[in-house]
Parts: C-alpha cells; structure tokens; sequence
C-alpha cells in the first residue's frame, strides 16, 4: 500500500509491502472564500463587538502573529484587518512576531509568510524574549509565577492576537492565549510556565484545555496583558482555512479548539507495535526539536517496548538553545529526564528534552530526517532510518500490527477505553 507522508515542502511517499492502519484528521470543508470570510468574521464575531467598533481611528495598534514554525495563513488575516480599519490603520500599527524562544523570523521567512507587498506596508518586529529592555512585568499568576510581557504590547491602545489553532502536545492547543505566553513574554516567564513540574502534569497533554495547569496559567498571563480581539482559524492539510473563529479571546479559542478536537481526535482499538509518524511537514518539520510533536503523537497508540519510524525534514538540523546541549550531555534518556526533574532551574528548551526522553522511554525513535547526519541522529539516542518503508517492514515482521500518521502531530490519536 502507498502513503504519502507530509515531508518538507512536499510529501514524502512510501510503499509499504503490508496492510496497516492509516489515520488522519477529518478536515471539515475548506472555506469557500476565505478573504470574505474573514472580513465578515471581524464585522460579526462570536463573542464581543465588532473588530471596528475596539479600534478609535487614533488608537495605536499592535497585532501579534504567529512565527515561522506555524503554518498560520497570516498574510490573509492581516488584509482582512487592514480592509476593516481603514486606509491608515497600517501607520498606526505595529506587527509583533510571536517568537517566545524560538529564533528570529529571518527577512526571507517573513517575505513568504506576509508576502514583500505587505510586509513593506508594516512595521513587523520580532520579539525577543530575552531583551530585558523591551519587557516589563505586570503581577503574577495564582502559581505565583511571574508575567513579564513586551512592552510595546503592553502600551498599544487595541492589542490584537492572529493566531492557529491546532492540537499541541502540553499546552492542549495552539492559538488563543499562547500568543501572548509564551508568544510575546519574557524568559523568566517562558521558563517557568514550561518547568519540570508543568509539564510532568498528567493533564498538560495534546487536546485538554480543562485542568492543564499550562494552559491555566497563559490565560491569567493574557487577562492580565489585555487582549481586545482575536482572529484564530483551523486549516487543512493542505494549509486552506476550514474554520475561522474571531471576538473575545478565550471563548474564540474555546470555540476553535472544539472544532479542532473533533477533527482530531481518532480512537484506535489497542495499541500497535509501529507506528510511522511526521511532523506535519514543513515549517513545522524544519528542525528536530519541533520533531519531537509527531513523535509524541505516535507515543500515544505505540505498545511499550515498540517502535516509532519518524520522518521529518530537519532542513535546520537538530534546533536551537541548550535543546543540542541537553541531549548530548547525558548517555541515556531516562538520566536526561531525572536530571531535568532534579535540576534546581530551569533550562532554556528542556520541556522538549523531557517530552523527547519520555517517549523514547516508551518505545525505540527510527528517525528519517534529511537534514541531519546520521551520527546526530545517534547523538540524539535515535535510529538513523534512510528507508521508512524498508525499515517498517522489517519491524512489523509476519505478525505485527503498524499504524501511519501522515500528518503527524495534526491527528491526536488515543487509545479507546
């Protein structure tokens, strides 16, 4: 049987010489006309006022977007904003790249991902979580962790959030609140909100939003900053606009991650000894740390002891801060995770390392990425894979039972009680 897996810009097909399983999210139907939509979506939203009636025609105005790692349509959201505030809302206005901790957007990612024409028309700003100078803290959670935020956010008259929603493996979903934290907030506030503690939660996991302390925690972070509107949308595979949900923060988002639940979500019988996964493809594919999604996707429905063929790009190799570091610096993963729980601070990155130590705990890591050499793929206590399809036949053998997760991270498959 063929399957084609989402692999960097494209798709990366296989031939497997044996039935299995092949599950993917029941996309709703594209939106016909989706700029239309979108305008109409600003003028009606679910929850609260109209978009135009937040905006005082000499309001300043900063629009928060998601970075390079998401695949968010936001030039056509930024078009819709423009059309609905008039002719000179872009003068007003500042565009703040969403980067937590992750890298700056680079010149050329922002050019594809705005278009040159709009991104001309905008001041677009990356931020930098670690620059003290352009934050300021503003009180502290019920934990009472700290919320330092940006502040050229925090001065705008209309702060407004463009965002993703898709399943994310210990914040629920994406989207809503987690463009402002970790989006938009300082280190020391990303840090704590992504510790040993948070995220060893039981309920800091793929598509749960009630009792996820992650979750709790960036909404009190976004009530406190102010957030006057958001323009979240779902997507398809292919990147088209399937739901768009815009308004009042937290019921927009509570609107959107139900509807990306139900696309979702898609119970298995029992667990299988392969499962074949991705990262979704590219950007999200585009370095190992993100990687780790579509492996604990696959970690979900994989028997302990079992296999997890993943393949994904890694066009930027194993990914950036001390994610390299921590892995190289411990000869197994269950010391790596001891370690990030024993620690007494916390580690730029290390949520990923402990996510990554757990599920190659449960189950062997055979890792297909073009982007890395085979001896990183060692150092990073995987399998180097150069045949997905060769290597799943030969782990399922004559009795086995495989899954494929296409699309990787964007299904959240479970096990059926």
């Amino acid at each position: 049987m063929r399957v084609d897996l989402a692999y960097g810009d494209g798709v990366l097909p296989i031939d497997l010489a044996m039935d299995a399983d092949v599950i993917e999210p029941r996309d709703p139907p594209r939106v016909a006309d989706p700029s239309q939509a979108l305008r109409q979506a600003l003028r009606r939203p679910m929850a609260g006022p109209p978009l135009a009636h937040l905006v005082p025609t000499d309001s300043s105005i900063v629009v928060v977007i998601s970075d390079s790692t998401r695949p968010a349509p936001n030039r056509l959201m930024l078009e819709a904003l423009l059309g609905e505030l008039g002719n000179n809302a872009a003068s007003r206005m500042h565009v703040l790249v969403a980067t937590g901790l992750h890298r700056p957007t680079r010149d050329d990612e922002l050019d594809r991902m705005l278009g040159p024409g709009l991104r001309r028309q905008l001041r677009v700003i990356n931020h930098d979580a670690h620059d003290q100078s352009s934050l300021r803290e503003i009180g502290q959670t019920s934990s009472g962790r700290p919320v330092l935020i940006n502040r050229r956010y925090l001065d705008a008259d209309v702060r407004i959030t463009l965002g993703l929603i898709e399943p994310h493996f210990f914040a629920g979903f994406s989207g809503g609140a987690k463009l402002v934290l970790p989006g938009v907030a300082g280190e020391a506030s990303i840090l704590r909100n992504h510790d040993a503690e948070m995220i060893g939660h039981p309920n800091a996991r793929w598509g749960t939003l009630d009792g996820n302390p992650i979750h709790r925690e960036q909404r009190e972070a976004a009530r406190l900053a102010g957030c006057e509107f958001t323009l979240n949308v779902t997507i398809a595979g292919d990147g088209a606009i399937t739901g768009i949900f815009a308004g009042e923060l937290e019921a927009a988002h509570d609107a959107g991650c139900e509807a990306a639940l139900q696309a979702a979500m898609q119970p298995v019988a029992e667990a299988y000894d392969v499962v074949v996964t991705t990262n979704g493809g590219h950007p999200l594919d585009l370095n190992l740390y993100q990687a780790v999604k579509g492996m604990d996707a696959a970690a979900q429905i994989v028997r302990p002891g079992g296999h997890i063929v993943m393949a994904a790009e890694c066009r930027e190799g194993a990914g950036h801060g001390d994610f390299v570091h921590i892995l190289r610096e411990y000869e197994t993963p269950g010391s790596m995770v001891k370690a990030i729980h024993d620690a007494p601070r916390v580690r730029g990155d290390q949520w990923q390392n402990q996510i990554f130590g757990r599920v190659l705990a449960s189950a062997t890591v055979h890792l297909r990425a073009d982007g890395l050499t085979d001896d990183e793929v060692r150092a990073a206590h995987c399998v180097p894979c150069p045949d997905v399809a060769r290597r799943t036949h030969a782990l399922v053998g004559d009795s086995g039972r495989a899954c494929v997760l296409p699309r990787g991270p964007f299904t959240i498959p479970y096990i059926a009680a």
